[in-house]
């Protein structure tokens, strides 16, 4: 299966962009990886053509089997730089839907960007996007600066175990969607 892991944060040293990257190589050996970033996207304007920047993450997004994002949470929603991305892929190029699509999160703080989750659940599934979403077990990692060691691996065995268990249902899920 490939999957685009794509990052919803535009912040250096993204816990969230470390998570998919730790995901990437956890599970080298059961998926094709593919990372990308909002990071860089110019703001939605409203009347005006895709930027070459936006059809380039729309054809990643069309060549993917599934997308895994990374959702960090700011202000009890999405970041405004993975809202911009998702209005241009909403208004302009379509590439979600019927793509399953499955999110996970991180936040230095102690609910793990739970609020940005349901969130985006909500926003993947309005008419625009039309994407199938994963609505099963979720993964939320809080307090994020203490998760990972200085290789970007996640330290905690549970965390770990939890992701294994997280993955062996998204594959079940995954197999449904696209009967």
């Amino acid at each position: 299966m490939k999957i685009l892991a794509l990052s919803g944060s535009n912040a250096n040293n993204s816990f969230n962009e470390a998570l998919l990257k730790f995901i990437s190589k956890q599970f080298a050996d059961k998926y094709d990886f593919k990372l990308a970033t909002v990071k860089g996207l110019p703001m939605f304007k409203e009347g005006e053509d895709a930027p070459e920047s936006v059809q380039a993450l729309t054809k990643e997004i069309e060549d993917a089997d599934l997308v895994l994002i990374g959702s960090p949470e700011q202000q009890h929603s999405v970041t405004s730089a993975l809202s911009s991305a998702l209005e241009w892929l909403s208004c302009v190029t379509h590439p979600f839907k019927n793509k399953p699509v499955v999110i996970v999160s991180t936040s230095p703080m102690p609910q793990g960007g739970s609020r940005s989750q349901g969130r985006l659940k909500s926003v993947l599934t309005a008419p625009g996007f039309d994407a199938q979403v994963f609505n099963d077990d979720e993964f939320m990692l809080g307090v994020a600066p203490k998760q990972f060691d200085e290789n970007g691996n996640l330290t905690n065995k549970e965390s770990v175990e939890f992701l294994g268990h997280f993955f062996d249902e998204v594959d079940s899920w995954y197999a449904q969607v696209t009967k």
